[in-house]
């Protein structure tokens, strides 16, 4: 499949809270191959299907070009860790600016595979912060809410001049 337009900031469809899928069918099983071009179109780790304007809730995430990609279909967080970890964070509806965001080390999430098998997972390091800010696009909240005011700004900043200087 083509990869899809991708929804940018401040689009205000970033911040609509996407719906369950009711049954995982042909139509999710192509949504998320839309969903994996679309990344490799753009060279994101991680994408959901709001990213291209589709408001279900599946979510793709390859941290390895050679690597299989996972696939989340309604996936929840049902356990988040007492310890955090900061990563770096960014996305590519606002490419180009990053800023450390802090969150739960550990989850454990309930969701989905394309075979529409229920599985519950742990996740820890790099992907549990993927998931975590995937599941959190899902949710409507775009990933600089996740930061204090003041890098908020900055990052908006940063974007926008970003943004200038390419039409220049």
């Amino acid at each position: 499949m083509p990869a899809r337009p991708l929804i940018t900031y401040p689009d205000a469809r970033l911040r609509l809270k996407a719906l369950p899928v009711d049954v995982v069918d042909d139509g999710v099983r192509e949504l998320a191959r839309d969903i994996l071009d679309t990344m490799a179109a753009v060279s994101a780790v991680g994408l959901t299907a709001p990213h291209i304007g589709i408001l279900r809730r599946v979510v793709v995430i390859r941290l390895d070009p050679a690597a299989e990609a996972l696939n989340y279909v309604n996936p929840e967080v049902v356990w988040a860790s007492p310890e955090t970890a900061a990563h770096n964070e960014g996305s590519v509806s606002m490419s180009g600016v990053t800023e450390a965001v802090e969150r739960p080390a550990r989850i454990r999430l309930r969701y989905w595979d394309l075979a529409g098998v229920a599985r519950e997972d742990e996740a820890d390091g790099f992907l549990a912060a993927c998931l975590q800010h995937e599941i959190d696009q899902l949710d409507g909240m775009f990933w600089i809410e996740r930061l204090s005011r003041l890098k908020r700004e900055r990052v908006i900043k940063r974007f926008d001049k970003l943004g200038r200087r390419g039409r220049d």
